[in-house]
């Protein structure tokens, strides 16, 4: 007999006819001879109305009593859906968040779990009863005992939370899609359905716009190797299994906030090739990263910063022992960039040997601000200047001289307080096909400062003072050009924002930038990020050629490039983002031949 955890979205409760629909096959899963948690949204749209009817009392609503508002949509659910299993002869009992025992911090529309009390809900289980638990909502940890509401996607994060606290066998996610798809099928109706995906890869894709599971739910998961299944609600089709590695055992106190970050890793054994000042236009990373992939030269990091003037930079690293091989493509395709070839000042290629990667890597630092910035301060205090940063949601990196690695290294283990030791480059295992999916997010911005010195500390006063603000940031990228103002170097740093935010954190910066010495913040809310993702890319020359070659065929301009080991994401105009993840992924074959239509 299996411990099974079941969500339903509020797409899947949204009538009379849909619960009753639920209740049925919950009590099939029953019958089969298994324990059942049932966790589930507020019917439809519920939630929405409510918002409504808060905007309509007050501009900007009280965040107490939105908590107190919006946790009535799920307990009208959870109610119904109890009556509904009674209804054909299967015992049920609802309980809200409080009664479940779902303690959280005191932060009202967007608490973390700290733990959950589960002896009430075992109890019941025990007496052969479904449980039926309002998703979405907790109770504070302080003496008022205040309901407090996860922020969205909250129902994922309490389903996946109560599995791991029960020890479940697995947990369900019933959708109104057959599983997870190769992208959003509102836009490539064509496509596909994965029978299986890591934690690692649907983190991204999660965090990237594919709103199927939300990141939270999968932080979870992979934390506490808890399988998940995303299935339909209205078929008995298989749906897609979300898979981790096995992790070390970890508390179940402080559920959510539990340390961000689970290892460093570090890699000595790389070269780092840049080319300055190569064309601004459609193309260019295409051409030289067809020739490398052509040549078989496989490339860790790369990065594209913001232009400068009409053209930009593009570096990217090495292992050391293909260094001549990867120089000789960079250095003879150079020339070919030139918009005149007698102008030696365009396209430089520069190469720097004796470099170092060290990276934090942990699912915990999805949304908390303050991580990336504690590693960048931590790096300051150690007087460690950084020269590369790649950013993803489960992996920061910075290139370092070679001789700061073990000092880098040692900082990073004590500030995050890592107990394990530090690991060599991370391998993944590869997947039949080098990319799973490709992703699309429009609702980002990009601010740029110009001029920043180029010296330790100053990512991290900057990531710093954004930490303060709760900004979180996604791409980070800077510059490989440096400028020499009044006899000190300095670079340019351009990163990404949640478009919401982007007007506000201008200002911040702005007046910070003339504190510290910085030069222009230039702020654009025009663009769009489309990724893709997928562990098999490892040690695939072609995965990043293919990927620009699609862009350049469709006159798309790179704006910005940042890459981990299982992510490559480009920055392009807004309104050719969607055309943008159509063509990637017709470029990779993902396509099928089957449509899918998203319900109502």
């Amino acid at each position: 007999m299996s411990l099974i955890v079941q969500k339903y979205g509020g797409t899947s409760v949204g009538s009379v006819e849909r619960i009753q629909t639920v209740a049925q096959r919950v009590s099939k899963a029953v019958k089969a001879g298994n324990s059942v948690v049932v966790v589930v949204s507020a019917m439809g749209k519920t939630t929405d109305g409510l918002v409504k009817l808060a905007h309509e009392i007050s501009r900007t609503p009280n965040r107490r009593e939105m908590d107190m508002l919006l946790s009535t949509g799920e307990q009208v659910t959870i109610a119904l859906l109890s009556m509904a299993l009674q209804e054909i002869g299967q015992p049920a009992i609802s309980m809200t968040g409080a009664q479940v025992g779902i303690v959280t911090e005191a932060h009202h529309t967007r608490a973390r779990i700290l733990h959950i009390e589960t002896q009430r809900l075992e109890r019941h289980l025990q007496e052969g009863k479904v449980v039926v638990v309002a998703g979405f909502q907790g109770i504070s940890s302080t003496e008022a005992l205040e309901i407090t509401t996860l922020g969205r996607g909250g129902s994922d994060t309490s389903a996946v939370a109560l599995a791991a606290a029960l020890r479940a066998d697995f947990c369900e996610i019933y959708t109104d899609v057959p599983g997870i798809l190769t992208t959003d099928p509102r836009l490539v109706p064509e496509a596909q359905l994965m029978d299986e995906i890591t934690c690692d890869e649907m983190l991204e894709l999660a965090s990237l716009g594919a709103k199927v599971l939300h990141p939270r739910a999968v932080e979870i998961a992979r934390n506490y190797s808890m399988p998940l299944v995303v299935r339909s609600s209205w078929s008995d089709q298989p749906g897609t299994w979300v898979t981790s590695k096995k992790q070390q055992e970890r508390s179940l106190v402080n559920l959510e906030i539990a340390r961000p970050v689970d290892a460093i890793e570090f890699d000595a054994n790389q070269t780092k090739i840049a080319l300055l000042r190569v064309p601004d236009k459609p193309g260019v990373a295409a051409r030289l990263f067809g020739e490398i992939a052509h040549q078989k030269v496989d490339v860790d990091l790369i990065i594209q910063s913001i232009h400068d003037g009409n053209s930009n930079d593009i570096a990217f690293t090495v292992m050391t022992p293909i260094l001549k091989k990867a120089e000789a493509v960079a250095a003879a395709i150079a020339p070919v960039l030139r918009s005149n070839p007698t102008k030696l000042d365009e396209a430089e290629v520069l190469v720097e040997q004796n470099i170092a990667k060290v990276s934090i890597a942990g699912a915990g630092m999805i949304g908390r601000p303050g991580v990336a910035a504690k590693m960048f301060a931590t790096l300051a205090e150690a007087g460690v200047n950084i020269q590369m940063i790649s950013t993803s949601e489960v992996k920061v990196s910075c290139v370092v001289d070679e001789t700061d690695c073990e000092k880098a290294v040692s900082s990073l283990v004590k500030a995050f307080d890592i107990t394990t030791s530090p690991l060599p480059p991370s391998s993944i295992s590869p997947s039949s096909s080098p990319v799973r999916g490709v992703a699309l997010d429009m609702n980002q911005a990009r601010l740029a400062i110009r001029n920043v010195p180029d010296k330790p500390g100053m990512a991290a006063k900057l990531f710093g003072l954004l930490a303060e603000h709760n900004v979180s940031v996604d791409m980070i990228i800077q510059s490989q050009r440096c400028h020499i103002i009044d006899g000190a170097p300095r670079r340019d740093i351009a990163f990404t924002v949640a478009r919401l935010d982007a007007e506000s954190t201008q200002l911040l910066l702005q007046e910070a930038a003339l504190e510290y010495g910085w030069g222009e913040v230039v702020l654009d809310s025009a663009i769009a990020k489309v990724s893709v993702v997928g562990a098999g890319m490892v040690g695939q020359p072609g995965v990043a050629a293919k990927m620009f070659e699609a862009l350049a065929q469709n006159k798309i301009n790179i704006q910005m490039i940042a890459t981990s080991e299982i992510k490559i994401s480009c920055v392009v105009e807004q309104e050719q983002g969607i055309k943008a993840l159509q063509v990637i992924h017709e470029a990779f074959g993902l396509a099928g031949s089957e449509k899918f239509v998203v319900p109502a």
